[in-house]
């Protein structure tokens, strides 16, 4: 039986190493059975790059060029969609429906919670099922993460703002002499959203990086952090709710826009026709053009040092 066993988990890709399973740092995908949903995920080796850009024709929030070291991780190779944002918004989230609370607590993770079902449908109509989920708060979408990581047992987050960069660069995502091969943007929309995938995937096989919806990260936004980031594995740590960092650009943005190094930033008028006082802290009503896609650290971290990615909700009254 136990010959059995080793040879199975190691045909799966999973090696047996006491209480600890690692997988190889190779592309795979999470399957949720009970969900019928499929997340497929990306191997990226980390290295050096330059973040940002000293070009003058950039703007200022993009300076000064600097470099930045990533870890090797996974990044999911599409945006999520619809069908796999719903198997969170209208889940069961009883306790059989996850990991056991010893692997919860390994995972830095007291309780799952769910996102309030929207009053209204969020995606405008523009489509469901396998278009890109949107008008997901980035608290959401980390409560997302949360979710899936208590499903599976391995953890999974936003990815950092660096890291987004050093995928869409290391990718040569904005390098086509043709965007619109890679790319959905104002001029080649009828001013909504696509299916995720139509478009050719960048050189690591990551597609819509650039263009149908821009994507959360985790940092908070800063017009000067450049100035002062850490060389390895850096993360603005958010401690406000406004703004955020959003990278990619979108549908509604014009082909000009769309950039590795251009820096998107939230705002409290996404949520402008939110009657609640205080607001929703999952949804907003004015931002059907951003989204999200998960990533994976090859190396789990510590219990404690996952925690802290599980952010806080900042309550939203709307005063700014």
């Amino acid at each position: 039986m136990k010959s059995t066993l080793n040879f199975t988990l190691t045909f799966l890709g999973i090696i047996h190493i006491g209480t600890i399973y690692a997988q190889e740092f190779e592309d795979y995908s999470e399957t949720l059975k009970d969900d019928q949903i499929t997340i497929e995920m990306v191997a990226v080796k980390g290295g050096t790059f330059v973040m940002g850009a000293n070009d003058t024709t950039r703007k200022a929030d993009e300076k000064p060029s600097h470099d930045v070291e990533i870890d090797d991780f996974w990044m999911g190779k599409h945006e999520i969609t619809w069908e796999q944002y719903d198997a969170f918004v209208f889940g069961e989230f009883g306790p059989e429906q996850f990991k056991s609370k010893e692997t919860l607590n390994d995972l830095g993770i007291d309780a799952v919670s769910g996102a309030t079902p929207p009053y209204v449908d969020m995606s405008f109509n523009m489509g469901k099922a396998t278009h890109p989920a949107v008008n997901m708060t980035q608290y959401a979408a980390l409560m997302y993460c949360k979710w899936l990581t208590s499903k599976t047992g391995v953890f999974y987050r936003l990815p950092t703002e660096a890291e987004w960069e050093y995928v869409c660069k290391k990718g040569k995502t904005d390098e086509d002499s043709n965007l619109k091969n890679v790319a959905w943007f104002k001029e080649n929309t009828n001013d909504k959203y696509e299916k995720v995938g139509l478009k050719t995937a960048n050189s690591l096989g990551i597609h819509d990086l650039l263009g149908n919806v821009s994507e959360w990260v985790m940092d908070q936004y800063d017009a000067d952090y450049y100035s002062a980031s850490p060389k390895k594995n850096p993360w603005n740590t958010p401690s406000e709710l406004y703004p955020r960092v959003v990278r990619g650009g979108s549908w509604k943005d014009t082909k000009d826009k769309l950039c590795c190094t251009a820096r998107g930033q939230s705002k409290q008028k996404w949520k402008r026709r939110d009657p609640q006082i205080p607001k929703s802290n999952w949804w907003h009503t004015n931002a059907p053009f951003v989204g999200f896609r998960v990533v994976r650290p090859k190396i789990q971290p510590s219990k404690e040092d996952i925690k802290t990615y599980w952010l806080t909700a900042i309550e939203d009254y709307g005063l700014n």
